[in-house]
């Protein structure tokens, strides 16, 4: 067993329990945090990744990558030895289950009360402002060639070290701001745990009054779009000698 698992889990499964319930506080009836604006969400996705990552660190993670296109380009750029970046990726989409289960248990109050199945798939899984699959692949490409190449530049500037304690708060930063940008058109999936990890627990919960998973969106978009884009960061970053 390879001993960075367990961070990797732990570390996708905080993220997805902090950024999902901030969706949940927004889209849920009669949440506390019900209507918060666009705005929440940004913040809270941003300091759900950050404490992810300290999570994945503490728990014998130190590259916390805590997404499977993030784990294939450093697989990609030779961090990983191909055993090691598969078991590496089933970890965070096992994290990523483990925090839509607890989601789902964190709002039982309020699944019943909200009508539209809609905005209860929304809690586990992005979706876009409009329906267009080739625009919202484009979408997720850019998003997450920006992530990918955003947080090389940060390791860069911060002299390679990986272990900074300042960088969860950087990256942080950089999800911030893509969201504010990027992320009005697709919700910035960007991460195929974040995304279909919940997106299972979704089909799987009994979450009453739920819809479809929309599987093909997913599938083609939110996890085939960061594929690309990491596909891409992974040339650009070889071309710039990163």
């Amino acid at each position: 067993m390879y001993p960075n698992l367990l961070g990797e889990f732990l570390g996708t499964m905080t993220l997805v329990t902090f950024g999902d319930t901030v969706v949940a506080n927004l889209v849920l009836k009669d949440t506390k945090g019900n209507g918060a604006g666009w705005v929440h969400v940004n913040w809270g996705w941003s300091f759900a990744l950050m404490m992810g990552i300290y999570a994945a660190w503490a728990f014998g993670a130190p590259e916390g990558d805590l997404n499977p296109v993030v784990t294939i380009f450093k697989y990609l750029r030779g961090v990983y030895p191909l055993g090691q970046a598969i078991a590496t990726i089933i970890a965070e989409m096992a994290g990523g289950i483990a925090g839509g289960v607890i989601v789902y248990f964190s709002f039982l109050n309020h699944w019943e009360v909200t009508e539209d199945p809609g905005l209860k798939l929304a809690v586990f899984s992005t979706g876009p402002a409009r329906r267009n699959f080739g625009a919202n692949f484009v979408t997720e490409v850019i998003a997450t060639f920006f992530l990918i190449m955003g947080i090389q530049c940060i390791v860069k500037n911060m002299g390679g070290d990986t272990a900074g304690f300042l960088l969860p708060f950087m990256i942080g930063g950089l999800l911030y701001t893509i969201g504010a940008g990027l992320g009005g058109a697709t919700g910035y999936s960007m991460n195929p745990a974040r995304d279909m990890g919940p997106r299972i627990a979704h089909a799987f919960l009994p979450i009453p009054g739920k819809g479809d998973n929309d599987w093909s969106y997913g599938l083609i978009v939110a996890s085939g779009g960061p594929l690309v884009g990491a596909l891409i960061a992974v040339v650009a970053c070889k071309m710039a000698g990163f």
